[in-house]
């Protein structure tokens, strides 16, 4: 059978805790750039070694991403250094539990591009992807030759069995290489697992089905080029889905002009105050006033976003969803939007919707959906 889910064969795993901001706090470049520019966030953080282009002295300096790159390189070398004890040949078994989930996986390189006796790929998008950030975050490996931050992969059935073992594995171990909490207060534990039989069963069971990517299409995506993914491949055993929801911005649509326009194109409105979201609608906020809108099937699986996005955004209002008018809301005020005309709240995607997509050869709509808990960045580095 073709490996292609590998120990980490040279790496680095962080001695006490991943110096700086929280990386994985910030979901767009203006919450980055700020998070940077506070006193301590640009020197030596891990922070500043992923969006190096985005400190203040890059900025001032007009520096675009390849000009930071050996500064970022340098920044690396050092936190290496001087926060991280080197590993070899190994695999992490990590344990996440927070309010929003808990999860027990196998921590390991995984080939993205692999394909199986049918042609298809072992490795499946579940989201459609924005080339610029594939292009920045490949350009971003390319330049460092490490990964610093993992996706998160999910066997398409019997996900069970890989927790079963990771949970049996670790009933035989000591305490964790590493142990920390993050900003929200989820507990983040790793262990190391070397060479040996442990290390082949979990290896062995987690390409033994096709991984689909709950978090991190872009860096899957991005990872084509070094030819190796560092991921985070898990079965729960409580993978949650939260909404991610959209604004429009910078049309000057009122309201009332929204909801002429959608009556217009035969869609059930009405005002509410209920501001409860569910499947099949869409609540539509501004100012203080809200509508509900019913959402028509586009056929099975009928994906909310997907709907909002052609049916109320592109044939009724004559606007591009996949261009700057239509912005992605993450969960948690992860995102910075200005100049908002309306802000569309959608529930989150059941996980069958997924599947139901997924074995339907298609992929979700960008931004469609918002898996907990995530992995951490920089706990386990991995060379490329």
């Amino acid at each position: 059978m073709t490996c292609w889910v590998r120990p980490i064969r040279s790496g680095w795993v962080v001695r006490d805790r991943v110096p700086g901001p929280d990386v994985d706090e910030f979901g767009d470049p203006t919450r980055v750039a700020a998070a940077l520019a506070v006193p301590g966030g640009a020197e030596g953080t891990l922070l500043a070694v992923q969006h190096p282009h985005r400190t203040p002295a890059a900025l001032a300096a007009g520096l675009g991403l390849t000009e930071a790159l050996p500064i970022a390189r340098a920044a690396l070398s050092y936190l290496r250094s001087y926060h991280y004890e080197p590993v070899s040949d190994v695999v992490g078994l990590y344990e996440i539990d927070g309010a929003d989930g808990s999860v027990l996986g196998v921590l390991c390189m995984v080939d993205p591009d692999v394909v199986g006796a049918d042609g298809v790929s072992h490795v499946r998008h579940t989201e459609d992807v924005y080339p610029d950030v594939v292009a920045e975050r490949a350009a971003m490996l390319a330049g460092l030759g490490c990964a610093t931050s993992a996706a998160l992969l999910v066997p398409e059935a019997e996900g069970w069995v890989l927790t079963g073992k990771v949970r049996e594995i670790l009933s035989t171990l000591d305490e964790p290489a590493v142990s920390t909490v993050d900003s929200v207060g989820r507990r983040h534990r790793l262990w190391l697992l070397g060479a040996g039989e442990h290390q082949d069963e979990v290896l062995a069971l987690a390409q033994r089905h096709t991984l689909l990517v709950a978090d991190g299409n872009h860096r899957v995506a991005a990872s084509a080029a070094a030819g190796s993914l560092l991921a985070l491949v898990t079965g729960g055993p409580r993978l949650e889905i939260g909404p991610i929801h959209r604004a429009l911005v910078g049309t000057g649509l009122s309201l009332a002009e929204l909801a002429s326009r959608w009556r217009a194109a035969g869609l059930d409105v009405r005002e509410t105050g209920d501001r409860t979201v569910a499947v099949g609608s869409v609540v539509v906020l501004a100012g203080g006033s809200a509508l509900r809108v019913r959402l028509p099937s586009l056929g099975e699986p009928s994906i909310d976003h997907r709907v909002v996005e052609q049916v109320l955004i592109r044939e009724a209002l004559g606007v591009d969803p996949e261009g700057p008018a239509l912005v992605p809301i993450l969960p948690g005020g992860r995102t910075v939007v200005s100049d908002v005309d309306a802000t569309f709240l959608l529930a989150p995607v059941p996980l069958a919707d997924l599947l139901a997509t997924h074995a339907a050869g298609l992929r979700m709509p960008r931004k469609a959906t918002y898996f907990t808990p995530k992995p951490r960045s920089g706990l386990l580095l991995a060379d490329l």
